[in-house]
């Protein structure tokens, strides 16, 4: 039987991080990935350093809010694929949405007769922002639930938090008997107090918000000088509505290498540059998630700052124009 890892966490808690530097080790090499991303344009799977022929991405949506044959064809695909010699794997990890409710996916793994005579699920870790983590549980009905349903909890951004004493409080009142660590030393293995626990039997999706993602695409590289006037505005005038943006960035000044944005409601995260772009995609792309979003306000802020970023730029190169 291949173990089964369902890794949650709410949005912007750090869990393509985790998975990315798991799998970078040699421990976990031989390791299947499944994807799922909310939104049409679908960006964590490049952000994932692993084989391209074992990562699976189901774009476009919760798992849980979908068919649970969903997941039961997707572990069946990688089963066939490693009968016929295509890929090699030895587990299998499951990244779910930051808005997907645990229930249902669990009841998916257990109910399903073929995803059960290969697969058996292991463990359910939870992502737990340490900076943001205190209000999305308070504030979320989905964050508690994926915190409610760990076998094991780490608590991310330690380094950029003051203090994760009422975090990891709060998480112990939701789930006693979780395993809470952080993030930065788990190596991936399952401590020997660890236990399995009961799973739930089959329940809906509980989702508490109107949520939304906002997808923005330019063809053409953006100018350095756009992009932090871009993340500013939307994290001073979306606020607690925006409740995270990621994407790949091409920019004018170096178009062949992308950079990688993160932000989390107010915080946005120093941006990271790939030595190179992960797929032939090299258009920028950003993914915005949130509930109660303006649908056209972030096309038209970039539009307009890129417009008034081409201007100044003009001017500079034009100076004697300008004086006449």
């Amino acid at each position: 039987m291949t173990p089964v890892t369902l890794l949650t966490g709410f949005l912007g808690s750090g869990k393509t991080t985790l998975l990315s530097r798991l799998l970078s080790s040699d421990d976990f090499r031989d390791t299947a990935v499944i994807v799922n991303e909310f939104g049409e344009v679908s960006l964590d799977h490049e952000m994932i350093r692993s084989a391209d022929e074992t990562v699976i991405t189901l774009g476009n949506g919760c798992l849980c809010c979908r068919s649970s044959s969903d997941v039961a064809r997707a572990l069946d695909d990688l089963r066939r694929r490693r009968e016929a010699g295509e890929v090699a794997f030895q587990r299998v990890i499951i990244e779910t949405s930051g808005l997907a409710d645990p229930v249902p996916l669990l009841h998916a793994l257990s109910s399903d007769l073929v995803s059960a005579m290969n697969f058996v699920l292991s463990r359910v870790v939870t992502v737990i922002d340490g900076v943001a983590g205190l209000s999305t549980l308070e504030g979320y009905e989905e964050a508690r639930r994926q915190v409610g349903m760990a076998d094991i909890v780490l608590v991310s951004k330690t380094d950029l938090a003051d203090d994760t004493t009422s975090v990891r409080a709060l998480v112990s009142a939701l789930n006693p008997t979780a395993l809470v660590m952080d993030a930065r030393s788990w190596s991936g293995q399952t401590p020997e107090r660890v236990e399995p626990r009961a799973r739930p039997a089959a329940a809906p999706a509980l989702h508490t918000h109107g949520y939304r993602s906002i997808s923005l695409v330019r063809e053409k590289p953006l100018s350095a000088a756009v992009v932090p006037l871009f993340l500013e505005g939307l994290a001073t005038h979306l606020g607690d509505k925006l409740l995270r943006l990621k994407g790949f960035i091409a920019l004018a000044e170096c178009p062949d290498k992308p950079m990688v944005v993160h932000a989390v409601q107010h915080m946005v995260f120093s941006p990271q540059w790939l030595p190179q772009w992960p797929s032939d995609d090299q258009r920028t792309r950003i993914v915005l998630i949130g509930h109660d979003l303006p649908t056209d306000w972030p096309e038209l802020l970039l539009e307009a700052l890129e417009a008034e970023v081409q201007v100044v730029t003009q001017e500079r190169l034009n100076p004697t124009q300008q004086a006449i």
